[in-house]
């Protein structure tokens, strides 16, 4: 018995549902952006994104990781991992943050934010969660390709082939 149908042929059997995060379109992550770029104490962000070459017998799926920025204040600092902002980041240097707590069972709370500039990380932050959880990464992979790091100014974008294995 079929109970869909695929272009108006009907499909029968059973369909596994991919457990895949929801995209969102390009249009959303606009305003995420512009938030960011229209603060002048941030020089830079970026990300890498790519397709794992082996994830442990599990499927290797496209991802973004690692999100980071640098501030007006992070100026001399050039070490993309010090400059981490994201849940999985702890505290940026410059922007505070939320760190995860060291206690309880997975997935661990955070803890609450720690820092000076809470209202600009929160900007970051809100940039970085979109990016980081995969809620963009249709948008991202066919704007920017696989195995790239990606480093946005208002000046520009610059993308570089990233060897992440």
């Amino acid at each position: 018995m079929s109970h869909t149908s695929f272009l108006g042929i009907p499909v029968e059997g059973e369909i596994t549902r991919s457990d895949r995060v929801p995209q969102r379109p390009l249009s959303e992550l606009r305003p995420l952006l512009t938030a960011v770029l229209d603060d002048d104490a941030v020089v830079e962000f970026g990300w890498q994104q790519y397709t794992p070459y082996f994830n442990d017998g599990d499927t290797c799926v496209f991802g973004a990781h690692s999100f980071w920025a640098r501030t007006t204040s992070d100026a001399a600092r050039d070490d993309w991992r010090v400059l981490g902002v994201g849940k999985y980041s702890g505290r940026h240097p410059t922007l505070g943050g939320r760190c995860l707590s060291n206690r309880g069972t997975y997935p661990r709370a955070e803890l609450p934010y720690e820092g000076d500039e809470q209202e600009r990380y929160e900007r970051i932050r809100a940039l970085a969660d979109g990016v980081w959880d995969g809620e963009f990464d249709d948008v991202l992979l066919e704007a920017f390709g696989d195995h790239a790091t990606v480093t946005v100014r208002r000046t520009g974008i610059t993308v570089e082939f990233y060897d992440h294995e």
